[in-house]
């Protein structure tokens, strides 16, 4: 007697649902993970203007605010250290009482080798300073917050806190370009 084997089929993995599970685990991924955001200054640039060059000769001490962002990561407002924190405040209370408030300004003199984040955070308070500032006096004179004025309203606004900023950058104790 010859026996004979019968071939017998391995069953199958059913995989219908392994693309499914795999969507869901990166769906799941890309919510749970956090992602770093790139700190950002969003800034516009004025247009050149070719015909209109100002130039500031003689700049009087008290419309003046000097600010300066030394190499060891500290701020200086005026030759005195001044922490971050007051920063806002100090700005708003020299833009909004300054006695000339259209020939005012705020140097800004920032070491080649001061952090991105110490640069970046007085940006925002300078902004934040200024952005207060133009809100109160909208609110004041049109009933209304900065940002929901019309555009000639904000024109206004603008024209009566001028924001004013002159930017330097110098090399470090090294030596360099200046």
């Amino acid at each position: 007697m010859i026996l004979r084997h019968d071939k017998r089929e391995v069953p199958q993995l059913n995989t219908t649902s392994t693309a499914d599970i795999s969507f869901i685990l990166l769906v799941f991924f890309l919510i749970m993970t956090s992602m770093d955001v790139d700190k950002g200054l969003q800034r516009q640039l004025p247009p050149p203007d070719k015909n209109n060059t100002e130039e500031v000769a003689d700049i009087s001490k008290s419309n003046m605010l000097d600010l300066q962002l030394t190499s060891e990561n500290r701020l200086v407002v005026d030759g005195k250290p001044l922490d971050i924190a007051q920063l806002r405040s100090r700005v708003m209370t020299f833009v909004g009482k300054t006695a000339d408030r259209q020939r005012h300004i705020i140097s800004v003199t920032v070491d080649r080798k001061t952090s991105y984040d110490l640069y970046f955070n007085v940006q925002n308070e300078v902004m934040a300073a200024y952005n207060t500032l133009r809100n109160r006096y909208a609110l004041k004179t049109y009933g209304r917050e900065y940002e929901r004025c019309t555009a000639k309203q904000r024109e206004k606004v603008r024209a009566y806190y001028p924001q004013r900023i002159a930017e330097t950058t110098v090399a470090g104790a090294e030596g360099g370009e200046r």
